[in-house]
């Protein structure tokens, strides 16, 4: 009422969330082996929550992360972290795939703060769902990305440049995204990708995203990575790819890196979960997507 008799543009809400999960390894005293790793710590603030449902067998303890607002505008803040203590063993994967919404003339990017920490002999498994960027959206994501000796790591992103399926495209709005992955604290790899140019041409130029609209990364530390590439080569021959279909994947150090663009999102989806899948051995698991990832 005090914004209609001032003139004040009224004060909209925005969500402010945190997440902090700490997984650590089987409690001593239930000794053996075939146990899960178990909560060690949890805190939890709206609109984030972590549902731990019953894993399938020979999966690892498994955290569902929820954003319960049902999607993100500009002002809207999430900060998540998870830490894997040292022998401990996680699947972490988002319920659903985030919607960022077209933000207010004026308003602040959307802004998702993400900090991963795997500690000796831990394996972490951070298996995305879509990020689906509608018209107009503004994003901010950095994810950081600390491992420790020999600590497993199988973490990615897909992202959606708009709401294909009925039609629209994502020309218009930005995204900012940057990740940085240390291992016992020196910087092993680290990119930045900026659009917000007027038409966003770079999703259009042929050395930019040529007309994609859609992308993924993989990320995997696991036993062999120059053995694990060449697998994936042979699984997903780049030169028998469909029109509109490209990935590559390479290793740095003992880093594999895999990134994929595809002008489907439905087909880029496919071929990523082919590739994680033959990548999940390295961490101890089956060569099959969690049941979760298909809901």
């Amino acid at each position: 009422m005090a914004a209609a008799i001032t003139g004040d543009a009224p004060r909209l809400q925005r969500a402010d969330g945190v997440l902090e999960l700490r997984i650590a390894p089987p409690a001593m005293a239930m000794g053996a082996t075939g146990r899960l790793s178990r909560i060690a710590d949890l805190y939890q603030h709206d609109p984030c929550r972590a549902l731990m449902p019953a894993p399938d067998p020979g999966e690892a303890f498994t955290a569902v992360l929820v954003t319960t607002a049902g999607g993100l505008t500009g002002g809207d803040r999430l900060r998540l972290g998870v830490s894997v203590a040292a022998g401990a063993d996680a699947l972490c994967t988002p319920q659903a795939a985030e919607k960022i919404y077209r933000a207010e003339t004026g308003s602040q990017a959307a802004d998702i703060a993400i900090a991963l920490s795997v500690e000796a002999g831990a394996v972490l498994e951070w298996l995305p769902q879509e990020t689906i960027l509608f018209a107009g959206a503004r994003l901010r994501r950095d994810v950081g990305i600390d491992l420790q000796h020999d600590a497993r790591l199988l973490a990615g992103d897909i992202t959606v440049f708009g709401r294909i399926a009925r039609g629209e495209r994502f020309d218009a709005g930005a995204l900012f995204d940057r990740w940085q992955l240390r291992h016992d604290g020196r910087l092993i790899w680290h990119d930045a990708a900026r659009l917000d140019e007027p038409g966003l041409p770079a999703l259009h130029h042929s050395a930019g995203f040529d007309g994609a609209v859609a992308q993924g990364l993989i990320l995997a530390r696991l036993p062999e990575p120059a053995a694990a590439r060449d697998r994936l080569r042979d699984l997903l021959p780049a030169n028998a790819l469909p029109e509109g279909s490209l990935w590559a994947v390479t290793v740095i150090e003992d880093l594999l890196l895999l990134r994929l663009l595809d002008r489907e999102p439905a087909r880029l989806r496919r071929h990523f979960g082919l590739l994680w899948a033959a990548l999940r051995p390295g961490l101890g698991r089956v060569a099959a997507m969690p049941r979760h990832w298909h809901f």
